[in-house]
């Protein structure tokens, strides 16, 4: 990318743990834009834990302490110590219920999250090395205490999205002093606005924002016929990608894809219709349907690719996204979605790119199915206005661009 670059100063990546093939969207997002300014001559580092990923011991320090250079970029790491894990599970239990928490138990639920105290005393130390300090996602007590040490510097990547967590009052202490959040769609940033003080009302300053997105490589191409060949998959099939877990809302779909195959068992055509899961987790299918659920697990990137291209629909049931890459590689493969009403994020992107539909309960979802299997045409055309809409609005090249204005502003 030959851009003048006009940012000097270091900008630091802040995220509770840090890999070059650790799974998670907002550990790819960092990834991608890291990588991508680094590029455009932006001097990068990343500041992380001793943490292996998301789904390891969060006191366990897994990775190598200090500074090391990892694809070309510098990662600097800081140990984890041992943290109350009983008391952060039951609180957090209660939130992910969606029950409100006592202040009380909000500086426990940061405290006992993840204890990396030698991080924020670097970032404090080292305020003056740093042109900014850019925190993902919004939820970690890295992110919170990693504000609280340089707010005058700090800018958020929050990956904001209608949950109980971000009703917890203490996060207003630390979001509403950021100099800048940098959003994954206009949505997230609505909600940002909803739940946070972010205009500079009551004599704050205000937080300067964005709209920006994530990069995708849009690079890519399916070929269908290439992977039901590959994996024996001969009738027309709906696919879910990405992480199996009930946050996901990966139960919705099974149990609306049962009802679908029930209502339709003596239709021969639409009646043959799968469902093809990829993508790490497990999950337990219903027997009445265990003959119609294909679980290919984890499928190297080209398979996945193929398996958009090869799929009637992808289906993201999902409510809680702030963003969702999978939904752009369908539409790159020029297959349409169809997406959950209870998510604005997605929902909007749908609306936005005429990319796909819709539902709010089991009749929209089987009208929807219905919809796009009777009419071939039309939903060859979603896929393509998809596709469209991610090469005007998502590559790699456009989003990096919005950063670097963006983190030049606040450089400034």
């Amino acid at each position: 990318m030959e851009r003048e670059c006009r940012i000097k100063k270091t900008i630091a990546f802040v995220i509770p743990w840090y890999g070059e093939n650790i799974p998670g969207g907002a550990e790819a997002c960092v990834r991608g834009v890291a990588h991508h300014l680094n590029e455009a001559g932006v001097p990068v580092e990343i500041l992380s834990t001793r943490i292996r990923e998301f789904t390891a011991d969060w006191s366990r320090n897994e990775m190598p302490e200090g500074a090391a250079s990892e694809a070309g970029l510098t990662v600097r790491r800081f140990p984890a110590e041992k943290r109350d894990s009983a008391a952060f599970d039951a609180i957090n239990l209660r939130l992910m219920r969606g029950r409100r928490i006592k202040p009380a138990d909000q500086k426990i639920f940061l405290e006992e999250m993840i204890r990396t105290p030698s991080l924020y005393e670097y970032i404090s130390a080292h305020r003056d090395d740093y042109g900014l300090f850019v925190f993902i996602p919004y939820m970690f007590s890295t992110t919170y205490y990693g504000i609280l040490a340089c707010p005058e510097k700090a800018v958020m990547i929050p990956c904001f999205h209608e949950e109980g967590y971000i009703h917890i009052a203490e996060y207003k202490k630390a979001f509403e002093k950021v100099r800048g959040m940098a959003f994954l769609a206009e949505p997230e940033r609505s909600l940002a606005n909803r739940a946070f003080n972010l205009d500079g009302a009551d004599g704050k300053e205000a937080v300067q924002q964005a709209t920006i997105g994530v990069g995708v490589d849009n690079d890519i191409s399916g070929d269908g016929d290439r992977f039901k060949d590959k994996y024996g998959i001969k009738e027309p099939f709906l696919l879910y990608a990405g992480r199996k877990d009930e946050g996901k809302n990966i139960g919705l779909l099974l149990k609306y894809f049962s009802e679908f195959k029930r209502r339709h068992d003596d239709n021969d055509a639409i009646g043959a219709l799968k469902l093809v899961l990829i993508g790490g987790g497990t999950v337990d299918i219903p027997t009445e349907i265990e003959n119609d659920v294909v679980d290919l697990g984890f499928v190297d990137k080209q398979d996945k690719y193929d398996a958009y291209a090869a799929a009637l629909a992808l289906c993201q049931p999902s409510v809680h996204e702030s963003f969702s890459i999978v939904i752009m590689e369908s539409w790159l493969c020029k297959r349409p979605v169809i997406v959950h009403n209870g998510c604005d994020v997605t929902r909007e992107f749908v609306r936005s790119a005429q990319g796909g539909l819709y539902f709010d309960n089991y009749f929209e979802f089987e009208g929807c199915v219905e919809y796009l299997f009777e009419n071939g045409e039309i939903a060859d055309a979603l896929g393509k206005n998809g596709c469209d809409y991610v090469n005007k609005n998502f590559t790699w090249d456009i989003v990096t661009k919005r950063y670097m204005e963006f983190f030049s502003r606040l450089c400034e």
